[in-house]
């Protein structure tokens, strides 16, 4: 005896069984699903460049244009509608029927387009003269599809058309033949309008998803400058912090042998310290290369020590030959400042002559470098370009590296125009009064 076996396998569809099964279903959604549903045309958008030219109060009107238009449109239908040639009486009956689906699209699109091809073989009875599609039909079937079309998609502009294309052919048929039947110049007509208004629709949300994407692209890439600021901060920072983490840990061990006959506990406070700083070294190498960029992004890390503001004139010299005008003005005692202090500062005053290089360039500027009582002040002004050369424009976020740097060493930071049309930025970093060495 053989056995026979079934196979329970899906059975698998042609791709185009499998396209027109999709296309159904959209049918079915669009125009099938939900027909009663409740769906008000939203109020225009008043912040275009067009529209802003006009005051808030017009603006405000402007938002109610799209309904306005709407019931112009279903305004001439009636007009279409009452001035056919018919009787009285009828085309008082029919003018509204026409009307109506058009005012209906404002609150339920779906719904307005059935009542509308519902009404279409009873406007084209009652005219007498145009078949299968009356006058007035004509107008507001192809204004419902349009304003339908416009609040929908591409696809449910397709199906409104060929069903409504269906209903010429048949209609055309079984109204009086289709010697007279308008039902071929009314599917160029409503088709070109459909097509229109559907590239108008795309054009829009193109444009829409086009700034979504920029204001994206926008935020990441501020994100983006703002950690790659914080690496060269952590990077610097780890820079200045290990050489004097080294230094400690060398001292520690060198120490016993300046002293003679040095005591064991003394000896193991040294060796103690020195173990110490290699430990708190080595998790400061751990923590910050976390946040550190690969050293691949920097083929040339520095090994050499980092700027400090007694190489300001270096910077100066070097922006003086870039074309910029710049004065160098120092007040108060001039003191070692603490190396983090150093770097941060050497940076802000390279950053400001760098953003006054691109943003005016031929100006002049000045940096005014004051040890306060306290702490460090810092002030970078320049005037207006002189028109001689073409500003460069940057990314911005010049000021976001200099705010972060204030703000790592808690201090505070203003920047903003002159009254000449330059720019200032000011900067006060506190520091620590240090100690004074016992007598």
């Amino acid at each position: 005896m053989t056995e026979t076996t079934t196979s329970t396998a899906p059975r698998e569809h042609s791709p185009e069984f499998a396209s027109a099964q999709a296309a159904l279903r959209g049918l079915r959604t669009d125009l099938f699903q939900n027909v009663r549903d409740y769906r008000p045309l939203p109020r225009m958008a008043t912040d275009g460049p067009i529209a802003q030219l006009f005051g808030e109060r017009t603006r405000r009107q402007l938002e109610l244009l799209p309904h306005a238009v709407v019931l112009s449109l279903a305004l001439i239908s009636l007009a279409i509608g009452v001035m056919s040639p018919v009787g009285e009486f009828t085309a008082l009956l029919t003018g509204p029927l026409a009307a109506i689906s058009v005012a209906l699209t404002l609150v339920r699109p779906v719904l307005a387009w059935w009542v509308s091809l519902a009404a279409a073989p009873i406007l084209a009875a009652a005219s007498g003269d145009l078949y299968p599609w009356a006058g007035a039909s004509i107008v507001a079937h192809t204004a419902v599809m349009a304003v339908v079309a416009a609040r929908t998609r591409p696809r449910t502009a397709a199906w409104m058309w060929a069903i409504s294309g269906v209903y010429g052919v048949l209609g055309g048929g079984v109204l009086g033949g289709w010697y007279d039947s308008d039902a071929v110049p009314m599917a160029l007509f409503s088709g070109i309008v459909l097509a229109l208004v559907v590239l108008i629709q795309a054009n829009r949300t193109s444009r829409r998803q086009v700034v979504a994407e920029r204001t994206v692209t926008a935020v990441e890439r501020d994100k983006r400058t703002l950690l790659e600021e914080r690496t060269t901060i952590a990077r610097e920072l780890h820079d200045v912090v290990a050489h004097h983490m080294s230094v400690v840990a060398i001292q520690a061990e060198a120490a016993p042998y300046r002293v003679e006959n040095p005591p064991p506990e003394l000896e193991q406070a040294f060796v103690t310290i020195r173990e110490n700083a290699v430990a708190a070294l080595t998790e400061l190498r751990r923590v910050l290369g976390v946040v550190r960029v690969d050293s691949a992004a920097y083929p040339t890390a520095p090994d050499a020590p980092q700027p400090t503001l007694a190489d300001l004139d270096r910077l100066l010299e070097n922006v003086r030959e870039a074309g910029l005008t710049v004065t160098r003005t120092v007040t108060g005692a001039v003191r070692d400042l603490p190396p983090g202090v150093e770097l941060s500062a050497y940076r802000i005053v390279q950053e400001a002559l760098s953003n006054a290089l691109r943003h005016a360039p031929g100006a002049e500027a000045a940096v005014e470098v004051s040890y306060v009582l306290g702490g460090l002040g810092l002030r970078v002004v320049n005037g207006p370009a002189t028109g001689l050369l073409k500003p460069s424009p940057g990314a911005g976020h010049g000021i976001t590296g200099m705010r972060e740097r204030v703000s790592m060493l808690s201090g505070e930071m203003t920047a903003g125009g002159t009254a000449d049309g330059g720019y200032e930025i000011t900067v006060f970093v506190p520091v620590a009064s240090a100690p004074e060495a016992d007598a």
